[in-house]
């Protein structure tokens, strides 16, 4: 799983709204499973990359759960293209549509159950929207779930044969 996290001031997007807090593109790779939704929600959550309200000169101090923030979350199968031979992008390492759905609305379940439910938003799943955003800073970040680069080799090994067990 993959997703690109900017901090947001306001959104005026029609379907959702939020105020501060995370804007969050999401994209579901063909062999995302539960250990992949819970690694980014967890970040996504704890990842801090706002100031502390009463010095906002330290930055990276506080998570959008420590500033009771929102996450807007949008889904999108283009962030998994391939864009390494030709000009035309490549999407087959995306999840296919129906399925993703499913991983998608999991992967918002879990976001609402590991902090406020009403405090997590979304687009219209596989819908051309016009998303509005004012990325402040800019402060955006890209993670992914298979590619936390703070992990020691010894924790992915355990954590892939985890998940090969799962499957």
């Amino acid at each position: 799983m993959r997703a690109v996290v900017q901090r947001v001031s306001i959104d005026n997007e029609l379907i959702s709204k939020i105020s501060r807090g995370l804007m969050v593109l999401v994209g579901v790779e063909a062999d995302d499973t539960q250990i992949d939704i819970q690694k980014i929600a967890n970040k996504i959550l704890s990842l801090r990359v706002f100031s502390d309200p009463e010095n906002p000169a330290a930055m990276w101090k506080k998570s959008v759960k420590d500033i009771d923030g929102e996450v807007l979350c949008v889904s999108q199968f283009t962030l998994l293209a391939n864009t390494t031979k030709g000009n035309k992008p490549d999407f087959h390492r995306a999840m296919a549509t129906g399925t993703s759905r499913e991983v998608y609305a999991s992967f918002l379940s879990h976001l609402g159950t590991i902090y406020h439910p009403e405090k997590i938003k979304d687009g219209r799943f596989g819908a051309m929207m016009s998303v509005t955003l004012c990325n402040d800073g800019p402060v955006t970040f890209t993670l992914d779930s298979r590619k936390f680069e703070y992990v020691s080799s010894s924790v992915t090994s355990s954590v892939v044969g985890e998940q090969s067990g799962a499957v």
